[in-house]
């Protein structure tokens, strides 16, 4: 049984892959944080643009 629970603590095969999930899973998190950062900026410029254009027509 000792020697089972060795191997176990041992075999280090399995850490890659968590390793790598976890990497992909800091990736997507900045990624949609900034997608949606310059979503709101963007969302912030048009609506300035579209207000400062109502009032270059009136």
């Amino acid at each position: 049984m000792t020697k089972i629970f060795a191997r176990f603590l041992k075999d280090e095969s399995g850490a890659t892959a968590i390793e790598y999930g976890l990497i992909a899973a800091l990736i997507s998190v900045a990624l949609i944080t900034g997608a949606s950062t310059l979503g709101n900026s963007l969302d912030n410029k048009f609506s300035g643009l579209a207000t400062t254009l109502d009032n270059a027509s009136n």
